[in-house]
């Protein structure tokens, strides 16, 4: 089994939430076949077996977890993390969902500048944003949750500050059509 195969499932998995079928991780990964995929998977997942970390697979899903013998310092570290205060970059891209969304990833880390994976992460458990996927675009898109914007004092996104002017601004528009 080849090991670029090996460190490439392993790198989407680790940065991936949620499962990952192996049709796109055959993609991902530089148009692998899905045997190999699935051989590579197997490999892991003995690789990972008596680690803080493993892979599970169900239903030609793959997916990377914390181990069961780790829950209650994992449980710590999350409750932990959605008590403290917001980060500026977590505040940073708050607003940003709240002015444009719903966004997608890409467009948010375009704006932003860097990978949003672990805020936008961070953001979910804490309950302020959520993930809808439009099917036909193949695309995850993001957006506040009811209960900010009821702990905003807002019925809507349209009551924020400047909300037209900030939502609709030609030069965003453009810097994310490459324009700019």
């Amino acid at each position: 089994m080849s090991n670029e195969l090996k460190q490439k499932i392993e790198s989407l998995l680790f940065i991936s939430g949620k499962p990952v079928d192996y049709k796109k991780i055959a993609e991902l990964a530089g148009g692998a076949k899905e045997k190999e995929v699935e051989a590579a998977l197997d490999e892991l997942s003995k690789e990972y077996e008596d680690k803080g970390v493993q892979i599970i697979i169900h239903d030609k899903k793959a997916q990377m977890v914390t181990s069961g013998e780790n829950s209650e310092v994992v449980q710590n570290f999350i409750k932990d993390e959605t008590i403290s205060e917001l980060t500026n970059p977590s505040i940073e891209a708050l607003t940003i969902i709240a002015y444009r969304g719903p966004i997608a990833k890409w467009e948010l880390e375009r704006i932003r500048g860097i990978n949003c994976s672990l805020i936008l992460r961070n953001l979910m458990l804490r309950g302020l944003v959520e993930e809808r996927v439009d099917k036909k675009k193949r695309e995850t898109y993001y957006n506040l949750t009811l209960d900010f914007l009821r702990h905003l004092g807002v019925n809507n996104v349209e009551e924020l500050p400047d909300y037209e002017k900030l939502r609709n601004n030609e030069n965003i528009e453009a810097f994310l059509k490459g324009e700019v």
